[in-house]
């Protein structure tokens, strides 16, 4: 589990970042609701990343084929609500991102259990604001964990005028 910090405005270029500088396969982004994974696709999209979003207003048929083609390589991003976060079983998933952190501290535990599954190895990012910093303490507290912190070169948080 690691905490990357960034200003709201820079998380859709950063995730960008960390999926090319990362050569990133097999990502699962978590969004907080529904309408949150339009401006993320969008950005992964026009950086010629291959991705899709993958929640309840999607027909079950329709987000069969995009897991079908997530598990199967042929997607390199999905990006979902918490729909997905309890249940969904991808075997060897390697990347979970929470482009936003979720609503419940236990949300964030069932998120960041996609992955390194069955002992398998993977790695749980959570790209945190300066306004989810309050409650990623929240998150912390319930999972009795400090998670580090780290920045991205030219990704920090930009210090706001007084």
């Amino acid at each position: 589990q690691r905490v990357v910090t960034v200003d709201r405005e820079r998380k859709g270029a950063l995730l960008v970042h960390l999926i090319e500088q990362r050569d990133l396969r097999q990502v699962l982004v978590f969004v907080s609701e529904k309408k949150s994974g339009d401006a993320p696709l969008t950005t992964l999209r026009r950086a010629g990343l291959d991705a899709a979003v993958f929640h309840a207003d999607k027909s079950q048929a329709e987000r069969q084929r995009r897991l079908a083609a997530f598990r199967s390589g042929a997607l390199r991003v999905l990006i979902a609500t918490d729909l997905a976060a309890r249940g969904l079983d991808i075997e060897d998933l390697p990347t979970v991102i929470n482009f936003e952190l979720p609503r419940s501290p236990n949300d964030y535990v069932h998120r960041i259990g996609r992955t390194g599954r069955a002992g398998k190895s993977g790695v749980a990012i959570s790209l945190v604001c300066p306004a989810e910093a309050q409650h990623l303490g929240v998150i912390e507290k319930r999972i009795k964990r400090r998670l580090p912190r780290e920045e991205i070169a030219g990704f920090g948080v930009r210090a706001t005028p007084k």
